[in-house]
C-alpha cells in the first residue's frame, strides 16, 4: 500500500496521524487565542476553528512533504 503507516499492524493513511498533530496544534492555539481575548473580535468562532484547524492541517502537511523529499 502506497501512502499508507503501519500502526501496530492497523495501516493509516499519512494523513490521520498529521490531523491528529493538527488537532492538537489547534487546542493549543485555542488556548492562546482565548487568552489573550482575541475571540471577542471574531464573528463566528465556529467557522474560525475550522478555518485555522484546515490552515494548520495544510500547513503541516505541506512541511511533512517538504521533510519526507
Amino acid at each position: 500500500m502506497i501512502g499508507a503507516i503501519d500502526v501496530l499492524g492497523l495501516y493509516l493513511p499519512w494523513l490521520m496521524p498529521l490531523a491528529g498533530l493538527a488537532l492538537l496544534a489547534l487546542w493549543g492555539a485555542r488556548r492562546l487565542l482565548a487568552a489573550a481575548g482575541l475571540y471577542r473580535w471574531v464573528w463566528h468562532p465556529a467557522l474560525f476553528d475550522m478555518a485555522l484547524y484546515l490552515l494548520l492541517l495544510y500547513g503541516i502537511s505541506s512541511s511533512a512533504a517538504l521533510l519526507l523529499s
